[in-house]
């Protein structure tokens, strides 16, 4: 069973939900990713720290919730991880929240 509170606990983050917004159009925001095709492959763990200016563990850190809720799934090649929006996950996630409130 989903678990809507850690679901609701990862999207408590405005930098989760920039990295939700930009995955939802993967190939927009990172037309520049060399190694396949964003909206295939997903997104590289290198380029998703260079748009955040952030830390490598700590965006790594955002990332892990947002897989743990169930919003991201990860194509790991070779040594590289690459995130995509699970977009069911959300889609599911929305009409729950429509459903409840």
């Amino acid at each position: 069973m989903t678990d809507r509170l850690e679901q609701s606990k990862a999207l408590a983050s405005d930098v989760r939900l920039s990295i939700l917004s930009w995955l939802a159009e993967p190939d927009t925001h990172f037309s520049h990713q060399i190694t396949g095709k964003p909206s295939e492959i997903g997104v590289c763990v290198t380029l998703l720290t260079e748009k955040l200016d952030m830390a490598q563990p700590t965006v790594s850190r955002h990332l892990e919730l947002l897989r743990r809720a169930g919003f991201l799934t990860v194509n790991k090649i070779g040594r590289w991880s690459f995130f995509q929006r699970d977009e069911a996950a959300v889609a599911d996630f929305k009409a729950w929240i429509n459903d409840n409130l």
